[in-house]
């Protein structure tokens, strides 16, 4: 969501802030500000819309200074415009960045608006800076200011705060939303993620829930939720500055299409030995955990809960244990009946998912056998918060809609598949293939990704399209439901899901020649069933066009368009089939015209619920 970035320097720091913002761009975002302190001063500018459009503002005040923070805005309260933007200030003395929702807003609204508060926008961040003011007119100084006013919040917030009386100092607080502290040489800095800072420092500090940081050029002090000093480790981040830019490719989401053969062989990389996935990718609480599991209960959202349910099958075919997969915002409203032996299991990109995180803190008072995350970033919280880590090594991220991290989940969700079936029956025979198929999946890959070109000629068939089904069954189904949320959400057009099955219980109705249906056709059990399905839609005069193994025989005419994988039937199939369905959104999306790694309304990380 929102990106927080902020620098203490004996240098100017706006051009930091500005390189942090648009490293976080990814993120989502509808306008950005910034404000610095220098000499007594305390600046501000801010834009709706996009960086560049600030970074155009920036060079014509020439906003300079030696501390200063900045951020990017995903609405939630009020309109995207320049007064909502951040950062915001009160009585010219107070500025602040913030990341999160205040639920108790209106109230503390209300309470400030009668102390002689007046308020400048509609967001509920506003009263954070107020309240602030309202503490250091009491006599606080800013950091227990700071401290005093998260005590007054309700909700989730990452803050950074500056006093245009005080150069020598930034305030940092989170509660629920990330936030890391980079350390530098007589410099310091914050920011929501590492890419933001990658080209400053490669040294972190993650914050903990409750932590309050103040930041001097070369001090860091922490306390905790209660108020007690503590030391936070600091670590050093393994990702260049540049693993995040854009190299040869149009868009930073075809780059990483085309680097999911290296990073799913990263993923495997010292995981495997002798034919065996290893206990030990786990932790070292892994085996105690893992003897117990009888059952799985997988919570996530989106693209991860897609992974999710293809790992459903995996589990209940190959593993032999139940396996139920919800969405976690979902999960986290409702009364929970966990079976003996579950283990509970969330799977997230950035793993700070907010709806997840809060799955997990509720899971912790219930009785599961042990908890275990799926992740891409190390550090982040739900990471922290679990017994058992398997990460990806996808590495970073940009594009909003994911396409690396979805391939290397579900390589991690089958690692830990082998995992708990060797503990139910599994064959050491069984396990050999299914680990040769993993190994063998780069090569796959590379060749799904060399029908870029015919895919590509197929998306000029989507350029007037405003409606899409696909079709998948088994565990395919929930290929075809990726496949989908992909063409929605960076081409805008209109895609739902179906088991094929489902068909004519409903969806047919939708079928005639200007309705598109993709079909998902791997070489397996029900590829006869899927035909028939196909022959419906043919019959109707729907627009086919067919995803197949090579080995399914399909006979292409005017009514289909046929592109062929080498995707032989085995478990691990669903990966491969992936692949042409992302390309084929992403090409559709540039036709469309559309911002590919930045779709209207979207955020990579959703912080807030």
């Amino acid at each position: 969501m929102c990106g927080i970035v902020g620098a203490i320097s004996k240098r100017d720091v706006s051009d930091i802030l500005l390189e942090g913002l648009k490293r976080l761009e990814y993120r989502g975002y509808d306008s950005a500000g910034m404000a610095v302190l220098n000499k007594g001063l305390l600046e501000r500018v801010r834009r709706p819309g996009k960086v560049s459009e600030l970074g155009d503002a920036l060079q014509e005040s020439n906003l300079n200074g030696i501390v200063g923070i900045a951020h990017t805005r995903w609405a939630t309260h009020g309109v995207p415009s320049e007064y909502n933007a951040h950062p915001h200030i009160c009585n010219g003395r107070v500025a602040i960045v913030h990341n999160g929702i205040i639920e108790n807003y209106q109230e503390l609204r209300e309470q400030q608006s009668k102390a002689g508060f007046k308020f400048t926008s509609d967001t509920d961040t506003e009263v954070i800076a107020h309240q602030i003011v309202y503490y250091l007119d009491q006599g606080d100084s800013l950091f227990f200011a700071v401290q005093n006013t998260v005590k007054d919040l309700k909700g989730a917030y990452a803050l950074g705060v500056i006093d245009r009386t005080d150069e020598d100092r930034i305030i940092a607080a989170r509660s629920g939303s990330p936030l890391v502290i980079g350390v530098g040489e007589d410099e310091n800095f914050i920011a929501s993620d590492v890419h933001a800072l990658l080209k400053e420092t490669q040294k972190f500090i993650y914050l903990e829930n409750g932590d309050i940081a103040e930041i001097t050029r070369d001090k860091i002090s922490i306390f905790d939720l209660n108020g007690e000093f503590v030391e936070r480790e600091i670590k050093s981040s393994k990702q260049s500055s540049d693993a995040a830019e854009k190299g040869e490719y149009a868009h930073y989401m075809l780059k990483e299409i085309y680097e999911q053969p290296r990073a799913i062989a990263d993923t495997l990389e010292g995981r495997i030995l002798n034919g065996k996935v290893m206990d030990e990718i786990l932790g070292p609480k892994a085996k105690g955990i893992l003897d117990k599991v009888q059952a799985i209960q997988i919570i996530a959202c989106g693209t991860s809960y897609h992974a999710g349910l293809v790992a459903k099958y995996w589990f209940e075919e190959i593993a032999g244990i139940h396996c139920h997969v919800e969405v976690a915002s979902e999960f986290r409203y409702r009364k929970h009946v966990v079976r003996p032996g579950t283990l509970f299991v969330t799977i997230s990109q950035s793993g700070e998912t907010a709806d997840s995180l809060a799955a997990l803190l509720q899971a912790g008072s219930e009785n599961y056998v042990g908890s275990l995350v799926i992740c891409n970033v190390p550090e982040s919280s739900l990471v922290r918060e679990s017994d058992l880590a398997l990460m990806t090594h996808a590495g970073p991220e940009i594009g909003v809609a994911s396409t690396k991290a979805f391939t290397t989940q579900l390589v991690a969700l089958m690692m830990l598949v082998i995992l708990v079936g060797r503990r139910n029956g599994l064959h050491p025979e069984m396990e050999k293939i299914l680990v040769e198929q993993l190994l063998n999946l780069p090569v796959r890959i590379n060749k799904a990704l060399s029908l870029d070109d015919p895919i590509k000629e197929l998306a000029q068939l989507y350029k007037d399209k405003h409606h899409t089904l696909f079709l998948g069954r088994g565990s395919h189904h929930p290929i075809a439901m990726e496949g989908a949320l992909k063409l929605k959400e960076i081409s805008y057009i209109h895609a739902e899901a179906y088991a094929a099955g489902e068909l004519k219980h409903g969806p047919i109705a939708l079928v005639d020649a200007d309705m598109p249906v993709i079909t998902v056709a791997p070489n397996n059990e029900l590829l006869e069933k899927l035909k028939s399905n196909i022959e419906e839609v043919r019959a109707r005069g729907g627009e086919l066009h067919v995803f197949a193994d090579a080995g399914c025989a399909f006979e292409k005419d005017e009514g289909m368009q046929l592109i062929e994988l080498d995707a032989p039937e085995n478990a691990v199939a669903p990966i491969i089939f992936t692949i042409p369905l992302q390309l084929l959104s992403y090409h559709v999306a540039v036709l469309k015209g559309t911002d590919v790694d930045q779709p209207r309304n979207l955020a990579k990380s959703v912080t807030v619920e």
